[in-house]
């Protein structure tokens, strides 16, 4: 967008528009464009490109560790989304996954774990992952199988993971495993398992329409020692629960950057397009479809500035997160949708920029909680309020 007239609302402070105009020239020369063949090549780059232009360090918390700030500033992160969204998906994929595979060590590590782990994260020489999802456990957590048993001075984990970004590339993943001190949700435990760690493997490669490093994992006798458990034996849903508080709204964020990319190429299609002596913008279907694709996303845009800055002034998000991602990510697959619409024939080319934001999209709708469970949330926290 060349006007950029979002950066003025009073949810933000002058750094934040300073921030998002310099990556915006950084992104430019630095990621523009479609990535090789290579995925796993490709995601490599991005994270040390990313990290030497600095911008990783916001996606940790602590100065002390090489973050920007002492905690994880989320309008940040979410203009860093937003902005690398517009420009290349794999480059927003690689940014979130260092901050969403790290952000229970920002959150919960000990002291000793953020500085042996942070550091090299934020410099992108270490690439984290976040591994919670398994074959039979998505969305319900609870029912999550993966065992770590207490053995001495180590846990040992079996069981298996999926689902997993940046799977058989990571070197370490923050890995939830049951631990049962209690019953269901409450008797899980997270822990940092680095993956040259004996007794894990990378079972299968899953290969997605929007090509992403994503691995099934396999734990099989794996020691992993009881100092790299984050939090409390037992309170791994709780740290489950507090990294996605943080980095749920980006994923509003990063529909919202899809989203910005996909109207500013309609626009650019409907006022060149020639048709029946015309050009595609004047016929009025065109601008009632333009009208409605600019104001779902000035909607998606509130929702998502609004729970970042409140979660930024220490206010509870649960339901506020759960409303950006429901509707950014809806909306943006009909923004897109219509954008690829407008190209017609052209738009499902490979290689066309409205084909590769098709294909980005989709999986927003489902990660990190699926359109359907934020419905569930939303609704729990109203019923709460009465």
């Amino acid at each position: 967008m060349s006007d950029k007239l979002y950066l003025e609302w009073p949810f933000f402070a002058p750094h934040h528009a300073a921030l998002e105009r310099a990556l915006d020239a950084w992104a430019a020369q630095h990621v523009a464009g479609a990535h090789a063949d290579d995925v796993d090549a490709a995601c490599r780059h991005l994270v040390r490109q990313l990290g030497e232009g600095g911008w990783l360090r916001h996606a940790i918390g602590g100065t002390a560790y090489g973050g920007a700030g002492d905690s994880i500033d989320t309008r940040a992160i979410c203009l860093i989304r937003e902005t690398l969204a517009r420009h290349n998906g794999l480059a927003d994929f690689a940014f979130a996954m260092q901050g969403l595979g790290s952000g229970a060590i920002s959150l919960f590590g000990s002291e000793a774990n953020r500085a042996a782990y942070l550091p090299r994260v934020a410099r992108g020489e270490a690439i984290a992952a976040f591994a919670l999802s398994e074959p039979q456990a998505g969305s319900d957590v609870a029912a999550m199988q993966c065992a770590a048993v207490r053995d001495g001075d180590d846990y040992v984990l079996n069981g298996e993971k999926t689902w997993i970004s940046n799977g058989g590339i990571a070197d370490f993943y923050v890995v939830f495993a049951r631990t049962g001190e209690q019953p269901g949700a409450r008797g899980i435990s997270a822990f940092i398992v680095d993956a040259d760690a004996a007794g894990l493997s990378i079972a299968e490669r899953i290969n997605v329409i929007a090509p992403h490093p994503l691995a099934r994992l396999r734990f099989n006798d794996c020691r992993v020692p009881a100092a790299r458990r984050l939090g409390e034996a037992g309170q791994g849903f709780k740290v489950a629960m507090a990294t996605l508080d943080v980095f749920r709204t980006s994923v509003a964020a990063a529909a919202l950057g899809f989203a910005r990319r996909a109207l500013d190429e309609a626009l650019a299609r409907a006022t060149q397009r020639q048709m029946f002596g015309q050009v595609l913008a004047d016929f009025q279907l065109t601008q009632a479809r333009l009208a409605e694709m600019a104001t779902g996303i000035d909607t998606s845009a509130l929702l998502t500035y609004r729970a970042a800055w409140q979660r930024d002034r220490g206010g509870k998000v649960t339901k506020e997160a759960a409303m950006a991602k429901l509707h950014a990510t809806e909306t943006a697959q009909q923004v897109i949708d219509a954008a690829l619409q407008m190209f017609g024939g052209l738009g499902v080319v490979s290689g066309q920029i409205v084909e590769s934001l098709y294909r980005e999209i989709r999986a927003l709708r489902i990660y990190e909680g699926a359109t359907e469970v934020q419905q569930l949330i939303i609704a729990r926290e109203l019923l709460k309020e009465i």
